[in-house]
């Protein structure tokens, strides 16, 4: 099959869940189908550039279009409060991107228009061919919870106009597509109970446990707890300071012999200013390999309260032999057995506890390593679930 793939940020291995996500789904789906993908800029457009090569290996065509670098500027926040579109689809939405996607369906025969994330649907003119929306993050969700959470009262009610606005626009470009699907069964039910008369399906994320397996690292000492991420995604920064306030010191007051790990991208200034006041938080800012973090550290807490999010964190630790301790919204849809998969609570009290037990039981950690391991290679294969994703395809083309 012929494949326009429609992406809001390059496919990039290791980067933030999604473009870890995109740029498997393509790899595998690559074996058997011609892709085109069109995506956005992200960030520092020469970096991201850089990264073209690889994706092409994979691809027919790789089209890529400007968006400004920050969501901030002036045009952004007056057409959002001047109209009903959220920010969210003003700051991804690109004229060119959607022109050249007009010309590419007028000159080329395509079979599937698969779109990430619903804010890419605009750039999506009428067309006959089947269209796939799979919804990584239900957006009006997670900015629901940040509204509740963060934003001084006073100040909520401009917010959840945006909130508002975001949850119809998701809705209604759900229903535009010809099938719509969620990661996770969480956000399924959430879908379905939107959409009513709508059949939501699933196709989750995965992780390559091979190349995990394949590079030895040895573990740092004293060990490590470690918090991965891409800082941009609100529910990171949430979680991150949860650990760091609110689990961490609990910690700290039982095991005297540990350090915690912050590692990732975009790290928020407020988190490097509290490490410089604690000679136990060690930083790692963007590196170049996720095995090195995994594999080097003893235990990862992700103490996510947002919905939302790909957990694909979760994956890949566990696929580095690496124990898990997190929140039930942290493992969301993973099906994950609290004491056997990982170590589960809501509590930041009791998810502190289980971490100092996964650092002074040996057993228990090896048990949740080797578990948590044969879990994910058994249920979240890149290439089982893109086969899955095949059989989707055949469905809409040959009805």
């Amino acid at each position: 099959m012929k494949i326009l793939m429609l992406l809001p940020f390059l496919p990039i291995d290791q980067m933030s869940g999604g473009q870890t996500r995109w740029y498997h789904l393509i790899k595998f789906l690559s074996k058997k189908h011609k892709i085109t993908v069109m995506s956005l800029i992200r960030g520092d457009k020469e970096k991201e550039l850089s990264y073209l090569p690889e994706i092409k290996k994979y691809c027919e065509k790789v089209l890529v279009f400007d968006r400004p670098k920050s969501p901030w500027t002036i045009r952004n926040l007056f057409l959002t409060l001047i109209s009903f579109n959220p920010l969210v689809v003003i700051r991804n939405f690109s004229l060119e991107e959607r022109q050249a996607i007009k010309k590419e369906l007028e000159e080329n025969k395509y079979d599937i228009i698969h779109a990430e994330t619903f804010y890419v649907m605009p750039h999506i003119p009428n067309t006959k061919v089947p269209i796939v929306l799979v919804d990584p993050t239900i957006e009006f969700s997670v900015y629901k919870h940040y509204v509740d959470h963060e934003v001084f009262w006073l100040l909520k009610p401009i917010y959840m106009f945006d909130v508002i606005k975001l949850k119809f626009w998701e809705k209604y470009y759900w229903r535009k597509a010809n099938r719509v699907f969620a990661v996770s069964e969480e956000d399924r039910k959430i879908m379905e109970k939107e959409l009513k008369d709508v059949e939501v399906g699933i196709i989750p994320n995965g992780v390559d446990v091979s190349y995990f397996e394949a590079k030895k690292i040895n573990k740092k000492f004293p060990p490590r707890i470690l918090y991965h991420g891409d800082y941009k995604w609100m529910q990171n920064v949430e979680a991150v300071n949860i650990l760091i306030k609110k689990i961490w010191p609990k910690i700290k007051a039982k095991l005297k012999n540990v350090k915690l790990w912050i590692s990732g991208r975009s790290i928020p200034r407020s988190i490097l200013e509290y490490a410089k006041h604690d000679k136990n938080i060690e930083i790692s800012e963007s590196p170049k390999d996720n095995r090195d973090v995994f594999k080097a550290s003893s235990v990862l807490v992700t103490p996510i309260m947002s919905p939302g999010g790909t957990r694909l964190k979760v994956f890949e630790s566990m696929a580095s032999g690496l124990p898990v301790v997190s929140t039930p919204i942290g493992v969301a849809g993973l099906k994950i057995k609290d004491g056997v998969h990982a170590m589960v609570s809501s509590d930041p009290t009791k998810l502190a506890e289980k971490t100092v037990k996964v650092l002074t039981d040996q057993k228990l950690a090896k048990n949740l390593a080797v578990e948590g391991k044969k879990y994910v290679l058994k249920n979240f294969s890149w290439q089982s679930i893109v086969d899955g994703l095949d059989k989707i395809y055949q469905s809409l083309v040959f009805k």
